[in-house]
């Protein structure tokens, strides 16, 4: 059964499924691996991979501001570079996101190594059908849940800190740079998957309460909070800890905390580690089967895909799917590679999303309208591109290797399957139909509408009477000059064809209208207004004259609304009058207007304004 998901998740909730996506298997497994290839600089290789972050943080906070729907990255990604691209991220964005997930649960082995005999295998099923019957019973429940583990997490990590400072030993940190510098920029590629969670909260855009608000502040405090801990944590772990133990150890926090606590902290901090390791589990089932929902709305999957209870409204079918995979991924791929290839995939879908970023604001599309702008525009998304492109190369060959083939996989599936069901207008052909200067019949006005629609359902527009007056207004674009006269003569030809009534009449009533007082309300603006007697009509029309009506005393228009009423609806005349007059005092609104590409761009600037509705 299709359906819509349902909005559960609070600002608390997506701090913590970042930061629980973030504080895992980056911090409790990942040191110890990267230590041995940047010695103590594996500080910084870390503080540089959250850097090399902020950029697509900004630009993700930015997409996903403008477009919350299931399937975060690869939702955007999809309108900004069209269904081929589209596939490859999804794809991509789900592949990674799961193997994180299954990383995690690789983790937990070699901490439960330390308290049980169980094996790893057996725990990591029971863990893995664990959280995919949580997903499946609602997001609430396991967006709730995140919020205990994360919580708990941090205050044992605080008390590791706070503890294990006062036994630091600042000689472990000399020489600081003794694998080379650049052993410490290749290390900082090494770990960036560390940072992961950013794209998992992503993708649940589409089930936040306030997306506009609570995603990018949520994302915005768990990227502090989570490159402090990581930095604070890892200064004592290499403090504490033997430098050649240190090298070997894929428990690197809980050796640290029984260096300096004993027993009974190990313990305790084996706790935190499951804490981390469950939270990035469940945070990666729980984002990872939105891709499929996503890609399968548009047609690149299956329509199984989007199937959703009924009860619980969840994706059930792709959150099988997807705890399937990790089950599959913790039994035949090997850990290191397991972080490389999936850091790789994680670089690639970072440069994209600062370059959708782009194509979206040059596109410019009326009916992108984010609640949050990425600052320093344009020069932040290239850094991002830039450093990403620097990880990449970072990586090595072989992963790049391996990436690429992941990726031809992509491209093999849109050709075979997705190619000829997929229609999505993307923002990419409307740039590139501005450099070649060709017809808009070259594309549709998919995007637009669709824009416009997760418009109004993110910020819950009420469709007033107004609104639905101008979803059916006619709409003028005036190529050349008009005096008033020949202008209004038009215009009541026009309208008296749509209401039946005669063109002459109209055109009486609005020169006269004119002639006792002008209805220019600004420079450039014009509200010209008639009331007709005995119909029960509310009708206007949109023109936009770039080159100019020319109003009496020589006054030029480029922006006009025709307005219609009878004589009983004058409230809603009145109404109607003062929606005009709000959105025309948008400081912007001018420039908007006579920049639009399209008729329907210039209906949706009015549907998505900032107005008091009712």
């Amino acid at each position: 059964m299709e359906g819509s998901l349902k909005k559960e998740l609070t600002l608390l909730n997506i701090f913590c499924i970042a930061t629980g996506a973030m504080i895992s298997s980056g911090l409790f497994i990942l040191p110890g691996l990267a230590y041995a290839k940047a010695g103590p600089a594996v500080i910084l290789s870390y503080i540089i991979a959250g850097f090399l972050v902020i950029p697509t943080l900004l630009s993700k906070a930015e997409l996903t501001t403008a477009m919350p729907k299931a399937g975060g990255d690869y939702f955007y990604i999809m309108r900004g570079f069209g269904p081929l691209f589209g596939t490859i991220a999804g794809f991509s964005s789900w592949f990674s996101l799961s193997l994180k997930g299954a990383f995690a649960l690789i983790g937990m082995g070699a901490y439960l190594s330390i308290i049980t005999p169980l094996p790893l295998n057996v725990i990591a099923f029971w863990l893995c059908l664990f959280f995919v019957i949580l997903n499946l019973i609602g997001v609430k429940e396991a967006g709730g849940f995140q919020v205990f583990l994360v919580l708990g997490l941090l205050a044992i990590l605080l008390a590791y800190v706070f503890w294990g400072i006062k036994a630091v030993n600042i000689s472990h940190f000399r020489p600081f740079f003794s694998g080379g510098v650049g052993s410490m920029f290749a290390t900082a590629s090494f770990v960036f998957i560390s940072y992961g969670g950013l794209t998992k909260v992503a993708a649940l855009a589409e089930e936040t309460k306030n997306p506009g608000k609570n995603l990018p502040l949520g994302m915005i405090l768990s990227i502090v909070v989570t490159s402090i801990f990581y930095a604070l944590v890892i200064f004592v772990t290499i403090g504490v800890l033997n430098p050649d133990s240190l090298r070997v150890t894929l428990t690197p926090i809980s050796d640290g905390a029984g260096a300096f606590g004993g027993d009974t902290f190990k313990i305790i901090v084996c706790v935190a580690a499951f804490l981390a390791f469950i939270s990035t589990a469940n945070a990666g089932i729980m984002t990872a089967s939105r891709y499929p929902l996503g890609m399968s709305r548009d047609k690149l999957l299956p329509s199984g895909f989007q199937k959703i209870r009924s009860k619980f409204k969840t994706p059930y079918v792709s959150i099988l799917f997807t705890g399937a995979f990790m089950v599959m991924a913790i039994l035949f791929l090997r850990l290191e590679l397991l972080v490389k290839v999936a850091s790789s995939i994680l670089i690639v879908l970072f440069i994209f999303a600062n370059l959708t970023v782009i194509l979206f604001r040059e596109s410019k599309i009326s009916s992108y309208r984010p609640k949050f702008y990425s600052p320093f525009y344009p020069y932040m998304q290239i850094f991002g591109i830039l450093g990403g492109g620097f990880l990449l190369i970072e990586m090595g060959t072989f992963i790049v290797f391996l990436t690429m083939a992941f990726l031809l996989l992509g491209f093999t599936w849109y050709k075979v399957y997705a190619q000829r069901r997929a229609t999505q207008d993307s923002a990419l052909v409307r740039v590139l139909e501005k450099l070649v200067a060709k017809d808009r019949e070259l594309i549709s006005d998919n995007l637009l509408t669709e824009l416009k629609d997760i418009v109004i359902q993110r910020d819950e527009l009420i469709k007033d009477k107004f609104h639905k007056l101008i979803e059916q207004a006619k709409i003028l674009d005036i190529k050349g000059v008009l005096e008033t006269e020949a202008f209004f003569k038009h215009v009541s030809d026009i309208l008296g064809k749509e209401l039946s009534l005669k063109p002459q009449d109209l055109f009486g009533k609005f020169m006269q209208r004119e002639k006792e007082f002008s209805t220019i309300i600004k420079k450039g603006l014009a509200i010209p207004h008639i009331v007709v007697e005995d119909r029960n009509i509310s009708k206007i029309l949109l023109v936009r004259a770039k080159a100019g009506i020319v109003f009496p005393r020589d006054e030029v228009v480029h922006i006009i609304f025709v307005l219609v009423g009878s004589a009983g609806e004058r409230v809603l005349h009145l109404k109607i009058l003062a929606a005009i007059a709000q959105i025309a005092q948008d400081p912007e609104f001018d420039k908007t207007w006579l920049e639009a590409g399209s008729k329907d761009e210039l209906r949706n600037i009015v549907l998505l304004a900032e107005r008091r509705r009712g």
